[in-house]
């Protein structure tokens, strides 16, 4: 796949931090993509951390009390510095080690945890920034080429049929439970990958936000393999 994805009508390329943070979603575009090929041992890091639950937070602490090789050491740094660059910016950055995310199996119809294509909602203006240092890589697909779950008539029917409340009250129910943020790809869609080590700044769902909001889904993790993500 091309490393720049200047060809792809939903995403922005830009060349630092500056840029990725002041650089205007418009028209198709709600994911702007700060295109990096990162050096140093990542694997390493993940491999001396300790998974406590499925889905750990590392603190800065945590990567500084890690002894690393020389190229270890490169990857922690470029690590700290994207954390300071977003705190700086006024962001609340997490790094996760990941085993994997819940799963939503409640419904046999409808999914709505994170390896279901969904949009992240804010009732203030904010973005989603989003890097995977090592291991699967989240995907985001055109607006145009996925449907809201909700507007499948036998997904619909059945939500309906679960709410068993007054139909005034049918759409309320939909966003009180999330169902409304999550979406199906068509037959033709063509998910992108969003790969190892570039940082990401994804449109949100909210009231002054101009642009649709970037449909994505968490990947399926590979087998044996934890994930470090760096999601605010």
């Amino acid at each position: 796949m091309s490393k720049t994805f200047s060809d792809k009508k939903q995403v922005g390329v830009v060349s630092g931090f500056s840029e990725l943070v002041n650089t205007k979603f418009h028209g198709t575009v709600n994911a702007i993509c700060w295109n990096r090929h990162l050096t140093g041992d990542f694997k390493e890091i993940v491999s001396k951390l300790q998974l406590k639950e499925n889905i750990t937070e590392v603190s800065a602490q945590d990567l500084l009390a890690l002894q690393l090789s020389e190229k270890g050491d490169l990857a922690r740094e470029i690590i700290l510095n994207d954390l300071q660059l977003l705190t700086d910016f006024g962001a609340s950055p997490s790094l996760n080690l990941l085993k994997n995310y819940e799963r939503d199996d409640e419904f046999d119809f409808i999914s709505t945890d994170v390896y279901s294509f969904h949009v992240d909602r804010s009732p203030i203006g904010t973005d989603t920034f989003l890097c995977t240092y090592y291991g699967a890589a989240s995907d985001i697909v055109p607006n145009d080429e996925v449907q809201q779950k909700i507007l499948i008539p036998e997904i619909r029917q059945k939500l309906q049929e679960l709410h068993d409340g007054p139909e005034e009250e049918f759409e309320n129910f939909l966003k009180d439970n999330f169902f409304d943020l999550h979406y199906e790809p068509k037959p033709d869609a063509k998910p992108l990958n969003l790969e190892i080590g570039n940082l990401w700044r994804l449109a949100v769902d909210h009231p002054s936000q101009e642009v649709l909001p970037c449909v994505h889904r968490a990947p399926l993790e590979n087998d044996g393999e934890y994930r470090l993500l760096l999601i605010c």
